[in-house]
């Protein structure tokens, strides 16, 4: 039996992910810069990370003032103008900071994302790709990339693209979690199986990874199984894990012939999060069930 796949839940994260990154890196020269205007600019994303726009606008603006030349601070206030939707801002701030020092990874990258932002994903990637040519490690770019190149449906490169993550940042699910969705769309997911233990030697226990392990157990045919490692998983803290899980416990259920549970299955993971496409299509499947079951 063949499934539905699709992107991993947990690259739609790209923006607040290129802010926590902009956090961890610093600034390529730090003794050039104050030490406050440094705390200021990490405290600033923190606040964009949270949603807080004005304490964020504050603290990265007043970073600025100790240092007009502060790069990242530069697209730090890119990222706030680009959550308000004041993207000429946006570009203006990001394209000063690709000025002042075109040998970091993070304004290329901004530039990326307002790009995607505005409908163009072409010129998203090619963003993304200079930010990699000056830093191959600088993560959400390889992110972003590989995400393009799965949308797209161009699963070969996006698949070398979220192998190339999980050596230069395997601390990140989404390089593990993309390689395997990758190959399920290459009908590969024999070597899921070793792309997960990989992963949790390196991560531990995740949702998203008890996720993809019983989907493997699924395509096997073995529905019962997938069942009882899926269940657990409706409980997760993450909503969009825990509608995940529920969309494929849904379809374990309705595979094995449990048309009343797989229907409960599916009406929670539509109500944790009505836009998910797997929590759509076992909404879809159960349905053409019943429909088929009333004939």
């Amino acid at each position: 039996m063949r499934f539905a796949t699709g992107r991993p839940a947990s690259i739609t994260r790209h923006v607040l992910l290129a802010v926590a990154l902009l956090v961890l890196g610093g600034c390529m020269r730090p003794a050039l810069l104050p030490p406050k205007a440094i705390a200021l600019n990490r405290e600033g994303a923190q606040a964009l990370a949270s949603g807080d726009l004005e304490l964020a606008e504050a603290r990265v603006a007043l970073a600025l003032e100790y240092n007009p030349r502060f790069t990242e601070a530069w697209v730090n206030l890119g990222l706030v103008e680009m959550r308000r939707d004041n993207l000429d801002r946006a570009r203006r701030d990001f394209l000063k900071a690709r000025e002042l020092n075109p040998d970091l990874p993070a304004p290329h990258h901004a530039l990326g994302l307002l790009s995607e932002r505005e409908g163009h994903p072409d010129e998203g990637e090619r963003r993304y790709r200079a930010a990699l040519k000056v830093d191959p490690g600088f993560a959400p770019a390889r992110i972003n990339l590989a995400r393009i190149l799965f949308d797209r449906g161009d699963f070969d490169e996006a698949r070398e693209q979220f192998m190339r993550l999980t050596q230069v940042a395997p601390e990140f699910s989404e390089g593990w979690t993309g390689l395997c969705e990758s190959l399920f769309r290459l009908d590969r997911a024999d070597e899921v199986d070793d792309v997960i233990a990989r992963a949790r030697r390196q991560l531990g226990r995740l949702p998203e990874l008890d996720i993809l392990e019983a989907r493997g157990l699924l395509r096997s045919g073995a529905f019962a199984e997938a069942e009882r490692r899926l269940e657990p998983l409706g409980s997760a803290l993450d909503p969009k894990q825990a509608c995940r899980a529920a969309a494929w416990l849904a379809i374990a259920r309705l595979a094995g012939g449990n048309l009343g549970g797989a229907q409960a299955a599916a009406e929670l993971a539509t109500s944790l999060d009505p836009e998910d496409h797997v929590a759509a299509y076992a909404t879809t499947a159960v349905r053409d069930a019943r429909a088929h079951a009333v004939q």
